[in-house]
């Protein structure tokens, strides 16, 4: 079965995309998250010019979402990572090392020039995989 979802808990993206596809396989369930970029609850860009602070809140709406359908970061098992430069990389990196404790996931790396939303630094999409 599969369910396109923008989970409650969570501010409604921003424009004409969900935030989340739920496929029920076997007896787990795949999450295949849309990229996330560093905005507040009112579609404002957090953290301008500032890769921590922005990483720091695409993470937390990660976070909103993985749970808003009973997953956790433990369960990501694919990140990809689009930055508008690479030189930031390591700002990112101790972001995502601090949400990522174990194994990481597999991962892509990729450097854009430049996101949807003017100074966004970062846009990040994972996917999860859920036991039932």
């Amino acid at each position: 079965m599969l369910v396109i979802d923008n989970p409650g808990s969570v501010a409604a993206p921003v424009g004409a995309y969900s935030h989340v596809a739920r496929v029920d396989v076997g007896t787990g369930t795949l999450l295949f998250l849309s990229g996330q970029i560093a905005l507040d609850d009112d579609g404002v860009l957090v953290g301008a010019g500032d890769m921590v602070a922005q990483a720091t809140r695409v993470f937390e709406l990660i976070g909103a979402i993985l749970a808003a359908h009973g997953a956790t970061f433990a369960d990501v098992v694919n990140i990809r990572t689009f930055l508008t430069d690479m030189a930031l990389l390591p700002q990112y990196g101790q972001v995502r090392t601090a949400v990522f404790t174990g194994t990481p996931p597999t991962s892509t790396t990729v450097e854009v020039s430049r996101l949807f939303r003017d100074g966004a630094l970062l846009e990040v999409e994972v996917t999860a995989a859920v036991a039932a």
